[in-house]
């Protein structure tokens, strides 16, 4: 394995929908810098995202001074201020139940348009209300509205064999994929296909992460982020070459470590144990 290289770095303003490509990235506690601390939810406050409302991937989020620009195919742009001020109300993602401040009607009304469901839009004020998994964290871990970790790494040359094995397959129309349909905080080339999974700490730039677990996958995989229409892949291939006992694994989920620091393309990736 010779040098390993940061080549993108992508966060998502709002959980679900599209994200955004980054030169640099701070990275705090519980992810990078603007890292889904934002949340699409229903009625009843659970979390909603592209794997019942695959419309969600063609949301384009872009952070401003004062909050939010949402932009749509075919809708108006939205401006939305940050309700540090709104009532908390409670939400559930996953297992998790917590509380965040719920954005302007404008907002919930602009994204049921664009969805056709009744919606709400939440913003996490204080990210670390939410707790990582303690059977994966340490005392102190936290997560803003990420599935489950503060940070999603994926290796170029695991997609390259990934996108092989589809082209060999019966779905192979469906190939090859882009990284963007498996939505990874750091993606990284130079190293050997899935060598990332015996990796248990690594340094990028002058950030330190725990890699805690691989990441399985779900059905928003299988969502073009283009187009929102579903596909078979990877899903299929995954089973063939990826499973392990009943989850399905691409990339790896990291935990940063204090001090804390800024990430940047072209930064060198150093395996630490």
């Amino acid at each position: 394995m010779g040098s390993i290289q940061l080549t993108d770095i992508r966060r998502y303003p709002v959980k679900s929908c599209r994200g955004e490509q980054l030169e640099s990235g701070r990275v705090e506690p519980w992810g990078l810098l603007g890292d889904r601390r934002w949340m699409v939810i229903d009625p009843t406050g659970e979390v909603v995202t592209a794997r019942e409302v695959n419309r969600l991937v063609l949301v384009t989020p872009l952070l401003t001074e004062q909050g939010l620009r949402l932009s749509a195919p075919g809708m108006p742009e939205l401006e939305v201020v940050r309700p540090t001020a709104a009532p908390l109300v409670d939400v559930e993602i996953w297992d998790d139940r917590l509380v965040a401040r719920e954005a302007d009607r404008d907002a919930a009304a602009w994204l049921t348009e664009v969805t056709g469901r009744p919606l709400r839009l939440v913003y996490l004020d204080d990210p670390r209300r939410r707790p990582v998994d303690p059977r994966y964290a340490e005392p102190g871990d936290v997560v803003s509205f990420a599935d489950g970790y503060p940070l999603l790494l994926a290796a170029e040359e695991s997609l390259a064999q990934l996108n092989a094995w589809i082209a060999a397959g019966r779905h192979a129309a469906d190939g090859p994929l882009p990284m963007t349909r498996f939505r990874p905080s750091l993606v990284i080339r130079g190293a050997d296909p899935f060598a990332e999974d015996s990796w248990r700490r690594v340094r990028v730039g002058e950030v330190t992460f725990r890699v805690v677990k691989p990441c399985a996958r779900c059905v928003l995989t299988t969502v073009d982020p283009d187009t929102a229409r579903r596909t078979k892949e990877p899903l299929v291939t995954l089973a063939r070459h990826r499973r392990f006992g009943q989850k399905l694994l691409f990339a790896m989920n990291l935990i940063p470590e204090a001090p804390y620091g800024v990430i940047r393309l072209g930064d060198q990736v150093d395996v630490l144990a």
